[in-house]
């Protein structure tokens, strides 16, 4: 414990995210733009991989906090690889970023296709992108992360994901509303 209770998070304000135009800090967090992109549709989000598609639901009701702040860094890009400890998983490691959130609609047991985002704590701050069964842990053992994206097209395209990172290595992802 902190003097005074718990230590507070730290929010990066949006011009301060890490890999953005003005940081020099060398982070993996890459976003092609300072301004959130602005779509009709809220109620989706596409993501895509290589040639692969997807387009996912946000899960505004149960995770708002997590949505609103993920939906302030679209257009989002990054690698994906495969995760080292959660089974089949794709993984997002984005080290000492912060996204100012709490822990809300977590689960360590996320089905194909259910998207987490972990605030940090115990392990980096990341993002899971389950193809199959899923554990989501690190090597401090098992870890809940925050479900705020569910795949609703493109599901058939998960396996396809999951052999991509495996046997041919990072990946380009991009996330951008639809």
């Amino acid at each position: 414990m902190h003097p005074g209770g718990p230590p507070r998070p730290r929010i990066i304000p949006q011009r301060a995210v890490p890999g953005t135009a003005g940081d020099h800090t060398g982070s993996p967090l890459r976003r092609i733009s300072d301004q959130p992109q602005r779509s009709a549709n809220l109620e989706t989000l596409q993501i895509t991989v290589g040639d692969l598609t997807f387009t996912a639901r946000w899960e505004r009701d149960a995770a708002p906090h997590t949505c609103a702040a993920f939906a302030a860094l679209l257009p989002f890009d990054q690698r994906i690889i495969q995760a080292r400890w959660s089974g089949e998983s794709g993984w997002i490691p984005l080290g000492d970023f912060q996204a100012g959130v709490a822990f809300e609609n977590a689960t360590s047991y996320p089905a194909p296709g259910e998207i987490l985002l972990y605030p940090g704590g115990f392990s980096e701050t990341e993002i899971l992108f389950p193809y199959g069964p899923t554990c989501f842990a690190s090597k401090l053992g098992q870890l809940a992360g925050n479900h705020f994206l569910t795949i609703i097209n493109g599901g058939e395209q998960l396996k396809e994901l999951g052999r991509r990172v495996v046997w041919e290595g990072a990946q380009n992802i991009r996330f951008a509303t639809s």
